[in-house]
C-alpha cells in the first residue's frame, strides 16, 4: 500500500491570517488563510492526494475503492471518523459549541456531532482563548447575557503558550483568540453552533447568523474538565488518539487504524516498505491500515493520529 501525500481544503473565513502560506507551505488562492483541512473526507472540503498512482484524486474517492485502509477501528464509524486542520487566528473566532453525536443526527440530518482537541502551535505573547465556563451559570443567565453582549463575562479565559493541549468535548462552549495558530484534531463534522459574533459583519455586509436556540439546547454550562487523564498519549478519546513524536523513531501501522502523520516543525525522511520520502513542516501523510513498520528519520516534530481508542 502506498504512502498518501495529501494536499489541504482551505477557508478563507474572515478572521483568518497569512501563516499557514509562509511558515507551513499551504499553497492557496485563499485570502485571508484562515484553515487549512490536512486530512479531511468531509464533503465541504476534502483532501486530494498527491503524487502516485492516486495523483489528483480525493481522499473520499481512495477510501471507496480501498475500504481497508481504514482498519477495523476506522471502519467501526458510520462515517470517516477524523478531520485535522490548521488554523491561523489573526482575529477573534465567534464564541460557539458543538453539538454532541445524539443531538446532531436528531436534529441536522444524520450529521456527526463534533468532539476536538487543539495544540497549539504558537501564540503571539498575551494570546487567550475561552474554554468553557467559569462557574455554573443557568441557561437563563447565559441567554441574557447573550442578549446584552456580556457572554465573555461567563467564561473561563486562558492564556496560551506554545505546546499546550486543550481537549473540547461536544457541549464544550469555546472561543479561539487572536494571535493563536493550532492544529485541531476534530470528529469529521463542520457543525458549529455560534452564540456570540462581536457584531461582525460577513463577506455579503450582513452580520454573520447566530444560532442561539441551539447552541443554549447541547452546551455544558458547567467547568471544562483540565485533568484529562489521556493515558500516556497527547490526547485520547473515542473518536481518536494523538500523540506528539520527536526525532527518529519506528512505528507499526497494524490493522486496527491508518495512521495520519501531521509534520509541525523540521525535515526528515519517511521510509515504509521500500518507499522513502522526504517530508518536512506543513506535509500531511495518510498510512493505510495495516501497511507495516515504518521509520521516521530527521528533525521533525509531528502529530500520529489514528482511529478510536489506542
Amino acid at each position: 500500500m502506498p504512502i498518501l501525500k495529501l494536499k489541504p481544503a482551505c477557508k478563507d473565513y474572515l478572521w483568518g491570517g497569512e501563516r499557514l502560506r509562509g511558515e507551513y507551505r499551504v499553497r492557496s488562492d485563499c485570502h485571508p488563510l484562515a484553515e487549512a483541512w490536512m486530512l479531511s473526507c468531509h464533503p465541504d472540503g476534502p483532501s486530494l492526494i498527491q503524487g502516485g498512482p492516486w495523483d489528483g484524486k480525493s481522499l473520499p474517492e481512495y477510501l471507496a475503492q480501498t475500504p481497508a485502509a481504514l482498519g477495523s477501528r476506522g471502519a467501526a464509524f458510520a462515517q470517516f471518523p477524523i478531520l485535522i486542520k490548521f488554523i491561523d487566528a489573526a482575529g477573534d473566532l465567534s464564541i460557539q459549541v458543538h453539538p454532541s453525536d445524539e443531538y446532531a443526527f436528531a436534529h441536522e440530518g444524520g450529521q456527526q456531532g463534533k468532539t476536538e482537541a487543539w495544540y497549539i502551535l504558537d501564540a503571539q505573547p498575551g494570546a487567550r482563548l475561552y474554554h468553557g465556563f467559569q462557574g455554573r451559570p443557568s441557561r437563563e443567565e447565559v441567554e441574557q447575557a447573550v442578549a446584552d453582549g456580556t457572554l465573555t463575562g461567563l467564561l473561563r479565559s486562558v492564556e496560551v503558550h506554545k505546546g499546550d493541549l486543550f481537549f473540547i468535548p461536544s457541549g464544550t462552549v469555546h472561543a479561539i483568540g487572536a494571535g493563536i495558530l493550532l492544529a485541531e484534531i476534530q470528529q469529521n463534522s463542520n457543525l458549529t453552533y455560534r452564540l456570540f459574533d462581536y457584531g461582525r459583519l460577513g463577506a455579503d455586509g450582513k452580520p454573520r447568523q447566530l444560532h442561539v436556540d441551539k447552541a443554549l439546547a447541547v452546551m455544558d454550562r458547567c467547568p471544562p474538565r483540565v485533568d484529562e487523564d489521556f493515558g500516556g498519549h497527547l490526547v485520547r478519546c473515542k473518536y481518536f488518539t494523538t500523540d506528539r513524536l520527536e526525532g527518529d523513531f519506528t512505528a507499526q501501522c497494524g490493522p486496527a487504524s491508518f495512521h495520519s502523520l501531521l509534520v509541525l516543525e523540521g525535515e526528515g525522511t519517511l521510509t515504509q516498505g521500500g518507499e522513502t520520502l522526504p517530508i518536512g513542516q506543513g506535509d500531511s501523510l495518510f498510512l493505510p491500515a495495516d501497511s507495516g513498520e515504518y521509520t521516521v528519520t530527521g528533525s521533525c516534530v509531528l502529530l500520529r493520529t489514528t482511529a478510536g481508542e489506542e
